[in-house]
């Protein structure tokens, strides 16, 4: 028999984002049992859900349009490439006016969090996160593209943009609370789909 070794399955690498900090109010650190505890009020949750889909929706990261813009500098690049590129940066111009998203495709919201041991809400965290979901649509201008089944045939948009597809996994040891926003604009299926494949689907028997 092999050792016992453990592997993440997803292992991430150093996070480089810049992040920019919405309040300091819903959060702080309390005790218990000599243990302290990171206390997250739900009100929290939807605000940063809210303000994660707006985000995803209308902008870019810098770093992205960078490299969008190191394109146009590339001498390797073609005629073609510097076009693609030069029309994204254009398109983005436009969104981060907040009237017209990135992606004309806004359909399904997905959040994944990672949900330290010693974080504590005391409430259903994906009711709160579907709030958020559900105030971005509502108030932004977002098409909505979730289609909820009646019966074996008959379905109708649900007007919400939801439901949404929300996991959040818990059990780490700390007091941190991690989130990945993504909307299917971006391919959030694609990114949320683990595909476990062989040498042997390449063989035709």
């Amino acid at each position: 028999m092999s050792e016992f070794i453990y592997q993440e399955p997803f292992p991430v690498g150093e996070d480089k984002t810049e992040y920019r900090l919405l309040t300091r109010d819903y959060v702080k650190v309390v005790e218990c049992d000599g243990r302290k505890i990171l206390k997250v009020a739900p009100e929290g949750l939807e605000l940063l859900s809210r303000e994660a889909y707006a985000d995803v929706s209308f902008f870019l990261r810098a770093s992205h349009l960078e490299k969008l813009r190191a394109i146009l500098d590339d001498p390797e690049a073609t005629d073609n490439d510097k076009f693609v590129a030069y029309t994204m940066l254009l398109n983005q111009v436009v969104a981060a006016d907040g009237e017209l998203p990135t992606c004309q495709d806004t359909g399904t919201a997905i959040c994944i969090g990672h949900k330290g041991e010693d974080v504590w809400t005391g409430a259903d965290d994906a009711r709160h996160i579907a709030r958020g979901v559900y105030e971005t649509y509502a108030g932004r201008n977002l098409r909505y593209s979730q289609v909820v089944p009646f019966t074996m045939t008959d379905e109708k948009n649900s007007g919400t943009n939801l439901p949404a597809q929300i996991d959040i996994y818990g059990g780490k040891p700390g007091m941190e609370y991690e989130f990945l926003f993504i909307t299917k604009g971006g391919g959030s299926a694609n990114k949320t789909f683990l595909y476990q494949q062989t040498k042997a689907l390449l063989n035709e028997e």
